[in-house]
């Protein structure tokens, strides 16, 4: 089960339909995380993707940043429940730096990345370099007009090593993503809708409602299919065509022999709305 409440650097909610909100609780950090709160943060995935109360993730952030990057403050957090126990976090010396790179930030991406349920960023502020890197993850990201975003960690001669570089590149392309990293761009709302980080802008007031509507239409969705699908979009990025139909042809193995294909057909001959996801809601 999902664990709810107020841990090291976010809170986490379960509302209805299977909404887990995950909420950066540090507004006076810019909700700056730490490699504590890394590991918290892929212990609540892993406990999201094994819950089936879960259906959709949502991030957000408190006050003026998403998540403004990592704290360097070396400040302690605050007293609040740690969900797995604080190790080493490396960068002592270059194989410690590698370490704590591939072990301990990395895997937030990966696991937003490999969570089979959709994620959804309400990007409400500065989402800089680790909050960047977290946001472009996420299968959707819906911006606060009052959202920048970047990286720039050229700035402090560092490199956006939480793959930041990757997934721009995914979205923008190559060229488009030399210019963003390489001149050390922090943009407003509507250019990072403009560069295609971003699906929608919403005024500041409307971030979390859109956000959470989008939501729930996604978790009123068919979640065998959605999450099947979800896998064999990311897939197909990296495939050629000839492996991508295979790999669909052998999900929709599972799809069309389930019993939301049946509600689904006879929903469309009988001119009604489905209702998906019975074997969730125990009917």
């Amino acid at each position: 089960m999902l664990q709810q409440g107020t841990f090291r650097g976010f809170d986490v909610a379960i509302q209805p339909p299977g909404i887990a909100l995950i909420t950066f609780n540090q507004p006076e950090r810019l909700n700056g995380t730490t490699q504590d709160i890394k590991r918290d943060l892929v212990e609540t995935l892993i406990q999201a993707q094994m819950d089936d109360a879960v259906r959709v993730v949502v991030f957000t952030g408190s006050g003026r940043a998403f998540c403004a990057g990592d704290d360097m403050t070396g400040r302690p957090l605050p007293d609040a429940p740690a969900l797995v126990p604080p190790i080493p976090h490396g960068h002592r010396e270059p194989i410690g730096t590698y370490n704590g790179l591939r072990r301990l930030s990395q895997p937030v991406q990966v696991a937003i990345r490999d969570l089979d349920k959709l994620c959804i960023a309400a990007i409400n502020g500065l989402a800089i370099q680790t909050g960047l890197s977290l946001a472009l993850a996420c299968d959707f990201r819906i911006a606060s007009d009052q959202a920048r975003m970047g990286s720039a960690t050229l700035r402090f001669g560092l490199l956006p090593d939480e793959g930041g570089q990757f997934l721009l590149v995914q979205m923008m392309g190559v060229a488009k993503t030399m210019d963003f990293l390489m001149r050390k761009r922090i943009v407003p709302a509507a250019e990072a809708l403009e560069l295609g980080l971003v699906h929608e802008v919403v005024p500041h007031e409307e971030l979390l409602p859109r956000a959470m509507a989008l939501a729930t239409e996604l978790a009123n969705g068919p979640q065998v299919a959605i999450r099947l699908l979800k896998r064999s979009i990311y897939n197909a990025a990296e495939m050629t065509f000839a492996h991508a139909l295979d790999e669909i042809a052998a999900k929709t193995a599972i799809s069309d022999h389930h019993p939301d294909a049946r509600e689904g057909a006879g929903a469309f001959r009988e001119k009604r709305q489905p209702s998906f996801n019975a074997w969730l809601e125990g009917r």
